[in-house]
């Protein structure tokens, strides 16, 4: 079986984060702005479980829980939203969406 450095983990973290922020910057589409923030959290949490395997502590698994109990309810919370501005405007562009300004 091949070992991989953590190095190498981490690596692809920050990859997988730039490529997320990346979306979220360029892209206009709400949904796919969404996925991309769904990858900058998933690439957290493998910079987490990373660390926690180079410190062999726990914490690190600690905090990726916290992040996947937060990121399903931004993905619950998130799609009825864009379900409802869809619902109202007959799109989800994020260049239109001056729908929650006060």
């Amino acid at each position: 079986m091949v070992e991989f450095s953590y190095n190498l983990y981490l690596l692809l973290s920050a990859i997988l984060f730039t490529i997320g922020a990346v979306g979220v910057i360029t892209r206009r589409n709400g949904i796919i702005v969404f996925m991309c923030i769904e990858l900058m959290l998933n690439a957290a949490n493998l910079a987490f479980i990373s660390a926690t395997g180079i410190h062999k502590g726990l914490e690190g698994m600690i905090f990726v829980f916290f992040v996947m109990t937060v990121a399903a309810a931004e993905a619950a919370v998130g799609l009825a939203i864009f379900v409802m501005i869809f619902r109202l405007r007959g799109t989800i562009s994020v260049d239109q969406m001056n729908l929650l300004k006060g």
